[in-house]
């Protein structure tokens, strides 16, 4: 087992392995949807998840920086090309809100994601806020969706829109 601060150094067949494991040998048991977290990109795992697995879809997630939608555009394109369906895009970090006044402000930009699908005509599935108290509910281990804060109403509606696409 590696220690909590030691990086896992994996190059891509260990990552493939990994997820192959992961995918086919866990006892996910009736799941409804099963959402992997993949880092930025178009590397190994991205292309053998959609290769070698039946998925229903991509959700393609971006700050709403030009820098970050670059690699979102790269992305969608690689999807597209393994005929991988985009199920939508979100805005993440699309407002910080702050924690002492609650002004809410867009420090990275605003709306560059909700463009970029209106453009590719995809739908857009929603912006989730930059906010302290989505962390330290993360870091309590109880997602901001599971709570009664006002800061779940974005990952919620998130949620419906999926499953009203068919996604669930």
């Amino acid at each position: 087992m590696l220690k909590e601060d030691e990086a896992v150094v994996w190059r891509g067949p260990m990552i493939m392995g990994a997820l192959q494991q992961l995918l086919g040998q866990v006892a996910w048991g009736n799941l409804d949807v099963l959402i992997i977290d993949l880092p930025p990109g178009t590397g190994d795992i991205q292309l053998t998840l959609c290769q070698r697995t039946h998925l229903t879809g991509a959700l393609v997630v971006s700050t709403p920086q030009d820098v970050a939608l670059l690699d979102a555009r790269k992305a969608l394109d690689m999807f597209q090309k393994l005929k991988t369906p985009v199920l939508g895009l979100i805005e993440n970090m699309s407002t910080f809100c702050c924690p002492n006044c609650g002004h809410v402000t867009p420090i990275f930009g605003h709306g560059g994601v909700k463009a970029e699908a209106e453009k590719l005509d995809l739908p857009f599935l929603g912006e989730l806020p930059l906010a302290l108290d989505v962390r330290l509910a993360g870091d309590s281990g109880t997602p901001i969706a599971a709570t009664a804060s006002p800061l779940a109403a974005p990952y919620l509606a998130l949620a419906e829109r999926l499953i009203a696409g068919g996604m669930g």
